[in-house]
């Protein structure tokens, strides 16, 4: 930190308030989220190029087999000997780190993901970039906060703020960014949040449209608006895409939990690229974030999908193809899973986009087959990436206004709703949590808009367990017992044996009858008086559990001690309710 950064820091903290702080900093934000969401596009864009010119005239599906193992490889190297972290799921770990650290990123992450993410997929990686863009932008906006000395909600709330501005440039579409941190990263919707995340989200529309262009990820042309006859066919296709959403769940974390068995990353990663090459073999459209595939869809060219596949002439049989396009549905998830898990890094945006894109083309190509009626294939396109988005992210509103802003307006916005519900709802009974919330959620560290069950899950009880109780040797005689007395002015006390460990209470109004009868101090011993409590607090309890032994027993007070019975303290039920207001109270200021 050089001393004219600090001295910049010193000048906006003593002349501007808080909250004007705050707003300026999200527009600086937004431009540096921004910025990484253009430099990420770019590097991929310069990656395929070079790799073109470098294999002008190599067998297009050996190009294919070749390259996509070489940036995996490539990126685990550069992971394991230059990062040195975990960079896999990158909203998750942005996830992780506002429920688990107060929104503090490592620096690291300001530049890792974009060059990693970058060599995955400019290699042919079938993933997206969205997801490492989220966790650059985001960790752009932590990193600013603290090097401005921010609290952490101040913290959370620009780390979404850089979130929404990487995420808005990427698509264009500022409303489904903001959107996005509220359903996604679990942010507090308050006043004082909304302010800030236009600012970004608008700033990082801006600085993408000055740098890219107009041009929107997918060139959309829709004709057909919507009819209410069409209303069973988006059920159909809402409850479809709900179905495949569950199945990329499942099968993306089998897949993961069986990769992680293999021990030897570098022999992982050449299994993973040679299962991805295979796919890519088969299925050309998995090569890359799968875009231009999905642009190929919207624009008609169908006839397309599987040139320079082994496909191509059996595909030319109709039901075939339907076959093909299923197969295609399927195997996207083996796809995007190989790639991350044998070492690659990316995200599931675009495999999600991807998926729904062609579950939509697939009912909608179905059903004009067996009925002979028109069918808006664009419409029923869009709908599917905004129903496998849903169910995959459990995030209807980002999907709906995602898409309709990708489209170019809300023409669609009925069949989205319609869809994004149904997928939603078939998926909630069989999968409680997103792609990105699971693996939080297993450990039970999941941030939820429910601010007393996340308090209960992020309060650290153990700071406040009072260890000043005096403890009396387990053989002491009541003539000891009362030299203790003497010299405290608690009535309770605990007794230990050699070991230190818990054998018992010693609660003075119980044997005040005793205790001043000097004929029994050398005949009754502290082992005969003791009581054993109703309930003992572990260690290693959730405060859920400790808040439930409290309101089960009725005790004001209960022992802390480890699995072993060594004791450590006492806990306060007084002290334990009034931390945990005071969270509560705190997370709910506006």
């Amino acid at each position: 930190m050089t001393y004219r950064l600090v001295r910049i820091r010193r000048f906006i903290r003593k002349h501007f308030s808080q909250r004007t702080m705050l707003l300026m900093l999200s527009v600086f934000i937004g431009i540096l989220g921004a910025a990484a969401a253009v430099i990420i596009k770019n590097l991929v864009h310069f990656t395929t190029q070079a790799l073109g010119k470098a294999f002008p005239n190599a067998s297009v599906n050996y190009f294919y087999l070749i390259l996509p193992t070489i940036g995996i490889l490539l990126t685990l190297l550069f992971v394991r000997r230059v990062v040195k972290d975990n960079l896999s799921h990158g909203v998750s770990i942005v996830l992780k780190s506002i429920c688990k650290n107060d929104g503090k990123l490592r620096s690291h992450n300001t530049y890792s993901s974009m060059i990693s993410s970058a060599i995955t997929v400019g290699f042919g990686g079938s993933v997206g970039l969205e997801a490492p863009i989220v966790l650059t932008g985001s960790a752009i906006g932590s990193n600013v906060a603290q090097f401005f000395k921010l609290n952490a909600k101040q913290t959370t709330l620009l780390l979404a703020c850089g979130s929404a501005a990487a995420m808005a440039a990427v698509f264009k579409a500022p409303i489904a960014a903001i959107v996005f941190t509220f359903e996604v990263l679990m942010l507090d919707l308050t006043g004082s949040a909304i302010l800030p995340l236009l600012l970004s989200a608008a700033t990082g529309t801006v600085m993408s449209l000055l740098f890219l262009g107009r041009d929107v990820m997918f060139t959309v042309n829709v004709t057909q608006g919507f009819y209410l006859y069409n209303i069973p066919l988006y059920i159909i296709l809402g409850l479809l895409t709900g179905l495949i959403s569950v199945y990329f769940l499942r099968l993306s974390r089998w897949i993961e939990k069986h990769m992680r068995g293999i021990r030897k990353p570098y022999l992982k990663a050449i299994l993973g690229g040679l299962v991805l090459c295979a796919l890519i073999y088969i299925f050309p459209v998995f090569y890359g974030e799968g875009y231009d595939s999905i642009n190929t869809l919207i624009n008609g060219g169908y006839d397309t999908i599987f040139h320079n596949s082994p496909l191509w002439a059996p595909c030319s049989k109709r039901a075939i193809f339907f076959l093909g396009i299923a197969g295609i549905i399927l195997f996207k998830v083996f796809a995007t899973t190989f790639t991350t898990a044998s070492g690659g890094i990316g995200g599931v945006f675009a495999p999600t986009l991807f998926i729904g894109a062609y579950t939509g083309f697939f009912v909608a190509a179905v059903t004009h087959h067996l009925t002979g009626l028109e069918i808006p294939y664009v419409n029923f396109i869009l709908a599917g990436m905004a129903g496998v988005m849903t169910g995959v992210m459990q995030a209807p509103m980002t999907a709906m206004f995602l898409i309709a802003e990708l489209s170019g307006g809300y023409t669609l916005l009925i069949p989205l709703m319609i869809t994004a519900a149904c997928s939603y709802l078939s998926v909630y009974p069989f999968e409680k949590y997103s792609v990105y919330t699971f693996p939080l959620a297993v450990k039970g560290n999941l941030k939820t808009h429910n601010k007393d069950k996340f308090a209960l899950r992020k309060l650290q009880w153990q700071n406040i367990i009072d260890k000043d109780i005096i403890t009396v040797p387990v053989h002491s005689s009541l003539r000891t017992y009362t030299d203790y007395i003497a010299h405290c002015k608690r009535n309770l006390f605990v007794v230990i044996d050699d070991n230190q460990l818990f054998s018992g209470l010693l609660v003075m109004d119980d044997h005040r009858d005793i205790i001043f009868r000097q004929e029994l101090y050398d005949l009754v011993h502290v082992e005969d008086l003791m009581i054993e409590p109703e309930e003992f607090i572990y260690e290693d309890d959730t405060a859920a559990i400790v808040l439930e032994k409290f309101n089960r027993t009725g005790n004001f007070n209960i022992p802390v001690i480890t699995r072993d019975r060594m004791y450590i303290g006492f806990l306060s039920k007084a002290r334990f309710l009034a931390i945990y207001q005071q969270f509560v109270a705190s997370e709910s200021e506006d």
